[in-house]
C-alpha cells in the first residue's frame, strides 16, 4: 500500500543478427505515479512524447495489457497517422458487427451492426496456430469509438478451454514486415492462409518487456533505490534504464563483444564488470608504477598482464 508505482514505455527495437530480425526491448523511460492524474492518461502523455522521435517509421504499435486497453491511453491512436494498437481486452467487452451500408429510407442511420458474443460469433481455425484456435473478424466496440477494428479470440480448446480477446488497430494490409527472416515462429512460418493473425502475432512481443523487467529487478537493482525525493527516484531509475540499454545494445555496436549477443543479462554483466575492474586495476597500476623505479622485473610483469588482457579481448 506504500509501495511506489511506476508507469513505463518501452521500445521493442529489430536488429539485424545472423540473416534473421530479433528484438531487443529497451526501456524508454519511468515516471511515478502521482495521483494528479490517471495511469493512463500519464501513460498517453508519455507515449506523445516519444512518437515526435518515430514520425519517419511506417508501424509505431503499441502493445499492452488489458489494464491500458481503455479510452484516455487508445485515444492517443487517432493522433498519430502511423501509430497503432494491439491490446488484450477484458473478454466480457461489448462488441457489434460493422455499420450496414445506408439503405436510402428514412431516418438515422444506424450506427453499427448487430451486438456479437466472443463466446459465439467467432469461427475459430481449424487447427492451432502458435499455440491456439483462433478466430477473428472485423468489430465496431465502445473503446475505440466508431472506429473499425481487429478483433481475436484466442481458445486453448475448440471447445471449452480458457478464451482471450484482443484488439488490433492494426490490419495485415498496413504491415510491412518480412516474415521469412523472423527469428522465431509463428511470424517465421506464416503463409497466406496466416496472414489475418499476424497483428495478433505481434502481440507476442510485449513479453519481452516482462523478461526485461526482471532483469532490471534482479540484476540492476532497480526497485532497492534509498533515495527520498520524487525527482531524485526518478533521475537513479531513468540513469539504471540508460545503463541497462546501453548494455544490450553494446554486442550490437561493438563486434568484440558480439558473441554475448544471445547470452543471459547476467552473464555479460558479469563480463562487463570483470572489464571494468581491470581497467581500474590499470589505471591505478600505471598511477602508482610512475613513482616508483622502472625495474626490469616490473617492467616483465607488466608486459606480461598486458599481453594477457589482449588475449582475453
Amino acid at each position: 500500500m506504500n509501495g511506489h508505482c511506476f508507469v513505463s514505455v518501452m521500445l521493442c527495437v529489430p536488429l539485424w543478427d545472423k540473416d534473421r530480425i530479433v528484438y531487443q526491448a529497451l526501456p524508454l523511460s519511468y515516471r511515478m505515479w502521482q495521483k494528479k492524474e490517471s495511469k493512463l492518461e500519464l501513460a498517453a502523455s508519455m507515449v506523445r512524447q516519444v512518437m515526435p522521435e518515430l514520425q519517419g517509421k511506417t508501424n509505431v504499435i503499441i502493445l499492452c495489457d488489458s489494464w491500458y486497453t481503455k479510452g484516455d491511453l487508445v485515444s492517443v491512436v487517432d493522433e498519430y497517422p502511423n501509430l497503432g494498437l494491439i491490446g488484450n481486452a477484458r473478454y466480457d467487452s461489448v462488441l457489434y458487427d460493422p455499420a450496414p451500408q445506408p439503405t436510402g429510407k428514412r431516418g438515422r442511420p444506424a450506427k453499427h451492426g448487430k451486438r456479437l458474443s466472443a463466446e459465439r460469433d467467432f469461427t475459430l481455425s481449424d487447427e492451432k496456430i502458435g499455440g491456439y484456435y483462433i478466430g477473428t473478424r472485423r468489430v465496431l466496440t465502445n473503446i475505440f469509438g466508431t472506429r473499425e477494428v481487429l478483433a481475436y479470440v484466442t481458445a486453448t480448446e475448440k471447445e471449452g478451454g480458457s478464451r482471450r480477446l484482443f484488439f488490433s488497430t492494426v490490419f495485415p494490409t498496413q504491415l510491412q514486415i518480412f516474415c521469412a527472416w523472423q527469428e522465431k515462429a509463428p511470424l517465421n512460418q506464416t503463409g497466406s492462409a496466416w496472414m489475418d493473425y499476424i497483428p495478433l502475432f505481434l502481440y507476442s512481443f510485449r513479453w519481452k518487456i516482462e523478461v526485461s523487467y526482471y532483469e532490471q529487478k534482479t540484476f540492476w537493482s532497480l526497485c532497492s533505490y534509498m533515495v527520498r525525493s520524487r525527482k531524485g527516484i526518478e533521475m537513479l531509475v531513468n540513469l539504471i534504464n540508460i545503463a541497462y540499454c546501453a548494455m544490450k545494445l553494446l554486442p550490437y555496436q561493438d563486434e568484440a563483444f558480439s558473441k554475448y549477443r544471445r547470452e543471459s543479462a547476467q552473464d555479460f554483466r558479469f563480463v562487463l564488470s570483470e572489464r571494468i575492474r581491470q581497467e581500474v586495476f590499470f589505471a591505478t597500476f600505471v598511477k602508482k608504477s610512475e613513482s616508483i623505479i622502472k625495474s626490469s622485473v616490473h617492467m616483465r610483469a607488466l608486459k606480461y598482464l598486458v599481453q594477457q588482457k589482449e588475449h582475453y579481448l
